[in-house]
């Protein structure tokens, strides 16, 4: 089996030599094709390299672009009518759908393995500040509350059985000023955890105090992003070996986001 990834950082990116630094944000990637926000709007570039297209150009921000597992559609978070909902639009373009309707600010976070839904936070269901993972069909429906008490990000197994997940984070869920700690050890340091959705059980990921987050499950495997040894960089956890490895050394720079 080919395991294609690409992890992203999130740093002014020159677009050619001649011209200003361009902040680019929130990278996704699918076979062809990396997503990105700039200016509020979402982007497209091959991952061969090239120009970059707007995907998007409503009125209001658009953010957290989440690809289907076949790279047709993306999900992403919308704020068109005063509050962040879900949206669905093809990859070769077309009118954004709407998939959520609440008060409370939703994120797209993943897709399930057979691109019949997307998963999504929001604090909807919460009694204070947390946040809880979402099951929308994209065909339209009602959202449906995965069985976790509390969850920020997540990626589920091949076989939608198992989801990697991050309980509690002190990094932004939602677009804001609000800026996590670099290194930060302290009690909402954020753990990985992997749950089975048949009864809730967890299985937690070994870590000492470190920010573990960005799960990826791909294949046997679920790739993440932690600080533990340094600078945030690449890891990945065996869920049959219960065995942690760090993929790729740390550099300078931390790595802000990973796709896969």
């Amino acid at each position: 089996m080919r395991i294609s990834l690409l992890a992203l950082l999130l740093i002014p990116v020159l677009a050619y030599a001649d011209e200003k630094p361009l902040l680019l944000q929130k990278p996704a990637v699918s076979a062809k094709q990396v997503a990105f926000v700039y200016a509020g709007d979402i982007w497209l570039v091959d991952r061969a390299g090239g120009d970059a297209r707007r995907l998007t150009a409503g009125v209001g921000l658009e953010s957290y672009p989440v690809f289907s597992p076949d790279g047709e559609q993306i999900a992403f978070a919308g704020d068109y009518e005063g509050n962040l909902d879900v949206y669905v639009v093809p990859a070769a373009g077309g009118v954004p759908r709407r998939l959520t309707h609440h008060p409370d600010p939703d994120v797209p976070v993943a897709w399930t393995p057979d691109g019949k839904s997307v998963i999504f936070r929001s604090p909807r269901t919460s009694y204070a500040r947390f946040l809880r993972l979402f099951s929308v069909p994209v065909e339209g429906g009602q959202p449906t509350e995965l069985p976790l008490p509390q969850a920020e990000d997540g990626s589920l197994s091949p076989d939608g059985k198992h989801i990697a997940y991050v309980p509690l984070s002190n990094k932004p869920q939602f677009p804001g000023n609000f800026r996590p700690i670099r290194n930060y050890r302290g009690g909402t340091a954020s753990p990985l955890w992997i749950a089975d959705l048949s009864d809730s059980s967890i299985t937690v990921v070994p870590r000492t105090n470190s920010n573990d987050f960005n799960p990826m499950w791909i294949g046997d495997r679920v790739y993440f992003l932690s600080d533990r040894d340094g600078a945030t960089t690449l890891f990945s956890y065996d869920p049959a070996s219960k065995e942690v490895k760090r993929v790729l050394d740390p550099g300078e720079s931390d790595i802000k986001s990973a796709s896969a």
